[in-house]
């Protein structure tokens, strides 16, 4: 069987297997025989070509036919771009059996063998002074944290719990509400507002992690930065019921 004249040298396909869950977009000559095109599969499904049936899908998924003489070319079928070819593995192995990866046996070695080597990232990274290595820039990233945690802890203190505010974020709209909290919380470092929202635009009910830090109607609360928090007059919006009757 020959490649049909008129048709591209090369056709897409997707790659699916009876091993896996997931599809793969490849291009392939049309000019390879079945066994030439199997041998390729083997490093995109991990099954052994001696041990792959191939069926041929339309782009809807459709059955059309078996891929089943390794001497045919692949352009003799009527294979067009999108189609999907679906290998069926018949070595025994099972669905998933290569996506867990709890099951590959791993390289493990000593922390204090890996310490000797002269070729590993770590080493790399202590020889030029790199991320954790860079003790200057070490030293200035924990400075500037320090410093930052005190201007979060100032502005923090500055908004008391039970004031009227309005949050203002880039790109958000604004959003009024009362503060319920401010302090240190358990979910992320640093200071944080804990705001009720008059509208439910939030996103707890004032509950993170299992632990509460103030009370609210579901979808009413929400913690954010100090810096993002105005305190003010800030009335309760009326939504435009005093427009009605």
């Amino acid at each position: 069987m020959s490649v049909v004249a008129g048709t591209p040298a090369v056709v897409s396909v997707s790659i699916s297997s009876s091993l896996n869950s997931f599809r793969t977009l490849k291009r392939y000559a049309r000019g390879l025989t079945i066994a030439e095109f199997k041998c390729k599969l083997e490093l995109v499904v991990g099954s052994p070509a001696s041990c792959m049936d191939l069926e041929l899908y339309t782009p809807d998924d459709k059955f059309v036919m078996k891929l089943d003489s390794d001497e045919a070319l692949l352009g003799s079928y009527p294979i067009d771009d999108g189609c999907r070819i679906h290998v069926i593995d018949r070595s025994g192995t099972q669905l998933g059996e290569y996506e867990d990866v709890s099951r590959v046996e791993k390289f493990q070695i000593p922390d204090s063998e890996y310490e000797k080597r002269t070729d590993s990232a770590r080493s790399f990274l202590k020889r030029n002074k790199l991320g954790q290595y860079n003790e200057e820039e070490t030293v200035k990233k924990e400075a500037e944290q320090k410093q930052k945690l005190v201007e979060e802890k100032a502005l923090a203190e500055a908004i008391p719990v039970g004031s009227r505010c309005e949050v203002r974020m880039a790109g958000q709209p604004n959003k009024r509400g009362t503060v319920m909290y401010a302090g240190l919380t358990e979910f992320k470092p640093g200071y944080w507002i804990g705001i009720k929202y008059d509208e439910p635009l939030g996103k707890h009910d004032g509950s993170v992690g299992g632990k509460r830090y103030f009370e609210c109607q579901p979808k009413y609360g929400a913690f954010v930065k100090p810096q993002h928090v105005t305190v003010g007059d800030f009335p309760e919006d009326d939504y435009g019921l005093d427009d009605e009757m």
